[in-house]
């Protein structure tokens, strides 16, 4: 199972980043509403199946390793300046960050969602996370091929670098299979907090979507029905 799992994880980041040769260069309706699904869907299944898998159990602290998940989200964006929700910020040419340093910021994000993908837990729950993760891999991987083809990166460096980040999230699980059978760990404490951390990181992503997709913070209906829609589906997710 975990074989195919990460064959799609792969694969979904490979495929989307190549949808950016289908997209004219000055149409971002798309990519909108993909990022307004993405956000409404991930804080659908956040608040709907992963706080309730921390926040039911025992675990102490969990509530600061969320903020922490948080914080480190903030940090890492010094780095992508907003690249995970979407942001293509302009730059004059020397003021520009290399391409590897976003994709540094970029690959410890993704290391860090695939980090509680790992056995021996609730297999619906592991489905829901792989799903989210997915789901928001699709904006982030068009945004990071626009990107790497803005700064002036070959198709071939562009996509090299594209399976760099699409590697990250199947590595991330494969750290934590080592952690669990070269160290003496808890693997459900272990899965509790990284998981919490996860949450922090799904919490300011999906926020930052909802409240930046658009100008001026507003929604047209377009995008209210778009969110709905991943809300609902979020929701019915959660139900399986």
């Amino acid at each position: 199972m975990s074989f195919v799992v990460y064959i799609v994880l792969v694969f979904t980041v490979i495929g989307s980043g190549s949808l950016i040769f289908l997209f004219r260069h000055d149409d971002e309706r798309i990519l909108k509403f993909l990022l307004a699904f993405s956000g409404a869907f991930l804080i659908g299944i956040t608040f709907l199946k992963l706080v309730p898998e921390v926040f039911t159990k025992p675990a102490a602290f969990a509530g600061v390793f969320v903020l922490l998940g948080f914080l480190l989200q903030l940090i890492l964006e010094l780095i992508t300046e907003g690249a995970e929700h979407g942001h293509i910020h302009e730059h004059k040419d020397n003021e520009r960050a290399a391409p590897f340093l976003l994709l540094i910021g970029l690959c410890i994000h993704s290391f860090l969602e695939g980090m509680p993908i790992v056995e021996g837990f609730n297999l619906k729950l592991q489905h829901t996370l792989v799903t989210g993760i997915v789901v928001h891999n699709i904006p982030i991987s068009i945004t990071l091929m626009s990107l790497f083809l803005h700064y002036g990166c070959s198709k071939t460096r562009a996509f090299v670098y594209l399976l760099v980040f699409a590697l990250m999230t199947p590595l991330g699980s494969m750290f934590s299979r080592l952690l669990d059978t070269s160290l003496s760990l808890s693997l459900e404490t272990y899965y509790t907090y990284i998981l919490a951390v996860v949450i922090g990181i799904f919490l300011h992503v999906s926020t930052s979507i909802l409240f930046e997709t658009e100008e001026n913070h507003k929604y047209n209906l377009q995008k209210f029905i778009t969110v709905v829609i991943g809300l609902g589906v979020a929701f019915g997710i959660s139900l399986l």
